[in-house]
């Protein structure tokens, strides 16, 4: 499942790798792509939605529309 998020308050590459990060802990085999410029997001994993969300909102981040 590919799932692509807006993180409107992501700001660096720090941010980008804290969120990677929190990804992998939770999905180590998830490709994970952050476009900070376009503060996006792009998940593919077999973790769902609703985890990827709660995994980047617990990282400290808020997403567009949740």
């Amino acid at each position: 499942m590919a799932l692509k998020l807006k993180v409107p308050d992501m700001a660096c590459e720090d941010c980008a790798a804290k969120i990677t990060e929190s990804i992998h802990v939770m999905e180590p085999h998830a490709l994970v792509d952050v476009d900070v410029p376009d503060k996006t997001v792009t998940v593919e994993s077999s973790a769902s939605e609703e985890s990827i969300k709660q995994v980047i909102v617990a990282a400290g981040y808020k997403i567009e529309g949740y």
